[in-house]
């Protein structure tokens, strides 16, 4: 899932979360001739009803509004410019239509390179670069257009998931699991968060010191991601894909390398293989060292095209 407009999201001068990520991303798959193996798929902007199903109306609205008056600082990191609004649409919009893809039996995964991001969107706040929470909205869309039960969202960014969290924390279709530094921003994925009521046990957060690198990560997934999933037996397993938990992203401290990525990549696609069909749909979230995030994405999409 690509579109052009989304480079229009402009956070300022200096913000990390700049239009040159998905550049990079685009320059590394041309230049290795990954592109020419993808099919490309353009999304629609999401439509209110879909994002209705996440966020309270009157935030989808107070977002606009601020859009049309851009720029407009929303938090300490996170600001909307003119094209904002599209953009933001069209994130959304890609993990709807990737979504459909995957059950339409066009692809078997899909990787959805928009931005801006969206796993710390709450449901009536934007929050650390992110205005729709783009993963959350794709996973009730799957439920509600596709008739789906139970989704699972693997969450690998190096920064707790805080709004998916709290947008499925009661819910017990939707199994949120979340690696991250802890601790560290957003303060939230303590082990002991692990849902609430009806969703009480459908919450994993699998925090994890500063300096874990592959041998940490792979142990992770092996003995608590991967045996979650094969609890829950999903229907559709979502990847909210940050690459910044890189040993050469600037803002965290994690020591992943690119070929930890193909590892984690390959744990996560031989799940789904084994519990739906192969279903996986990951959407892009954080990532800031440029080439360190352009390698990382070609080696996860050369896994999942295996």
């Amino acid at each position: 899932m690509w579109d052009d407009r989304c480079l229009l999201h402009d956070n300022g001068p200096g913000h990390p979360e700049s239009p040159q990520r998905l550049v990079a991303i685009r320059d590394r798959l041309e230049r290795g001739g990954t592109r020419d193996r993808l099919l490309a798929i353009a999304p629609e902007p999401a439509p209110l009803a879909a994002l209705a199903a996440v966020h309270d109306s009157a935030y989808v609205e107070a977002l606009r509004r601020a859009c049309e008056r851009a720029p407009v600082r929303l938090d300490p990191d996170t600001i909307v410019s003119a094209g904002s609004w599209d953009a933001a649409l069209l994130s959304a919009g890609g993990g709807l239509a990737a979504v459909d893809a995957v059950f339409d039996g066009r692809v078997r995964a899909a990787f959805v390179a928009t931005r801006p991001p969206g796993h710390h969107a709450e449901r009536d706040q934007a929050m650390g670069f992110c205005l729709f929470n783009n993963i959350a909205v794709a996973a009730r869309h799957a439920q509600d257009r596709h008739g789906i039960e139970r989704v699972a969202i693997v969450d690998w960014d190096v920064h707790h998931g805080n709004g998916t969290q709290h947008v499925f924390e009661e819910d017990d279709t939707v199994l949120y699991i979340s690696t991250h530094q802890w601790p560290f921003y957003p303060g939230t994925g303590a082990r002991h968060e692990r849902g609430r009521g009806r969703g009480l046990g459908c919450t994993l957060n699998v925090p994890l010191p500063a300096g874990s690198g592959d041998a940490v990560y792979q142990r992770a997934f092996e003995t608590e991601v991967i045996p979650a999933l094969e609890r829950f037996r999903p229907d559709l397993v979502l990847v909210s894909a940050g690459f910044d938990a890189h040993e050469h992203d600037p803002l965290a401290g994690m020591a992943l390398t690119t070929e930890g990525y193909r590892r984690l990549t390959t744990l996560l696609r031989d799940a789904a293989v084994t519990l739906c069909g192969g279903r996986l749909v990951s959407l892009l979230e954080g990532g800031y060292d440029l080439e360190a995030l352009a390698a990382s994405v070609e080696t996860h999409l050369e896994v999942l095209m295996e």
